[in-house]
């Protein structure tokens, strides 16, 4: 499996003078939290975009990390970037996409690995999580709605209207190498470069019969995407996760 991390955002909502991954819990950036969960896969792509330069030089003495520059970061979104990787993935290899803004147990590696189809793994105890993060009437106007149907996902993205959902996104997603030039393909045809991630998958599943299934999960995971994630997190220490 290849690894794309995908770090091109700033993150309006932090610190605007450097990339949002290179905040930092503890003196260790975002980004670096992660390297438990890189040193898994023999490549790691990571996707640059605002300042890019200060993500090289942070991880300048990792090995097997390779960089490519989303050019278009400030009208693109998560899609495009994820795209931007796809010259340097080696044919016929299975790809795991990683946000660059979440903490997580890397054991999540395990399952990952051992389902041989496009998957997402999604959070069982989210709104433990997300309490955590926000009060309460800002919950649903933060987490996204999620639709399942005996081991699929047939709706992500968008606003909870009425029940919570059972789980939540996490930000990871394992696809077959087919699949993944099948979205290729989908994504030049739609025109739309600046579609998100939940998004684009909900238009796949909706419009071109795109299958996915999940697994779900209960390991430690945390979004980092405000101050107050940022509080909360060094608060509380990463094993209160």
């Amino acid at each position: 499996m290849i690894l794309v991390i995908v770090a091109a955002g700033s993150g309006k909502r932090l610190r605007k003078e450097i990339p949002k991954c290179l905040n930092e819990i503890n003196g260790i950036a975002l980004i670096e939290h992660l390297k438990p969960f890189m040193k898994k896969f023999k490549k790691v792509i990571i996707v640059t975009g605002f300042k890019g330069k200060l993500i090289r030089q942070k991880l300048k003495n990792e090995k097997n990390i390779f960089f490519v520059k989303n050019s278009k970061f400030k009208k693109s979104n998560m899609v495009f970037s994820l795209f931007c990787a796809k010259k340097l993935i080696p044919r016929n290899n299975d790809i795991v996409i990683s946000y660059s803004d979440i903490i997580f147990d890397p054991k999540i590696y395990s399952t990952l690995k051992k389902y041989d189809f496009t998957f997402m793994p999604l959070k069982t105890n989210w709104l433990k999580v997300w309490k955590k993060r926000m009060p309460v009437n800002k919950i649903r106007s933060d987490a996204e709605n999620l639709i399942t149907k005996n081991d699929k996902i047939i709706s992500i993205g968008g606003k909870i209207l009425n029940t919570y959902p059972k789980y939540q996104f996490m930000g990871l997603m394992k696809i077959k190498y087919k699949e993944f030039i099948f979205m290729h393909k989908i994504f030049k045809l739609i025109k739309k470069i600046n579609i998100d991630f939940t998004n684009f998958i909900n238009l796949l599943i909706k419009q071109f019969s795109f299958v996915l299934y999940y697994k779900k999960t209960n390991v430690r995971w945390f979004e980092i995407d405000t101050y107050r994630d940022l509080k909360v997190i060094k608060k509380r220490g990463l094993k209160s996760l």
